[in-house]
């Protein structure tokens, strides 16, 4: 998969994934990297969608329904994505649950597919920002395995593009599974809250700092 790496100040004391939206491509959520980690403490990467799609840019499966990602498309990606994530991680020595996954709309799907699949390695944490947990038929996600896991999600009340209940659908099924969610809700539309943005450093290295003790 074509991506950037942000190197960490040192060793690395984990990693942090970012998936974008539809639409965009590995450079547009690259600055968040520095937004979440500023002392580098964690090698980071942001990837391209493998789809070129209109109306532009990378994208990681054809929408066709809202909630509903296109069954061929959504399946080959997963595919591809967990396999190029593992050996990034393998290549540099880092432990899946040391491993934060995270990602805005089309990205968010994928940090929920790649972090809660059927017999994926446990992440460190999940950071879903407008995003929604996917129905895909021959797919379903673990949530057996969201016990203690920590997630963040934040979602626009106003979103005109994945409305407000998918975020409040996978804060309840997620909390009802175990999961330790942090939730915001903003009065925005399909696009990021830089307040709750300035709230997730903390949360991140409190993510990484549990499965470092685990």
């Amino acid at each position: 998969m074509q991506h950037r790496l942000r190197s960490p100040a040192g060793d690395p004391e984990g990693a942090l994934a970012l998936f974008h939206g539809r639409g965009a491509d590995e450079h547009d959520l690259y600055p968040l990297l520095d937004i979440l980690d500023p002392e580098r403490r964690l090698l980071g990467v942001t990837m391209r969608g493998p789809l070129a799609l209109p109306p532009g840019g990378a994208h990681w499966y054809i929408v066709r329904q809202v909630g509903f990602p296109d069954h061929d498309t959504f399946h080959a990606t997963y595919e591809s994505a967990t396999g190029w994530f593992d050996a990034l991680l393998e290549e540099h020595g880092i432990l899946h649950d040391r491993a934060v996954l995270g990602g805005f709309s089309q990205g968010a799907v994928m940090s929920y597919a790649l972090g809660l699949g059927p017999d994926r390695p446990h992440p460190a944490g999940i950071l879903a920002l407008s995003g929604f947990i996917p129905t895909v038929d021959g797919f379903a996600l673990d949530l057996g395995s969201a016990a203690g896991l920590p997630v963040a999600i934040g979602h626009g009340a106003y979103d005109p593009v994945i409305p407000v209940e998918f975020g409040r659908d996978a804060r309840n099924r997620l909390s009802a599974a175990g999961a330790e969610v942090t939730y915001r809700e903003s009065p925005m539309p399909h696009a990021l809250d830089p307040a709750f943005l300035r709230e997730l450093p903390e949360w991140l290295r409190g993510a990484v700092a549990d499965a470092r003790l685990t």
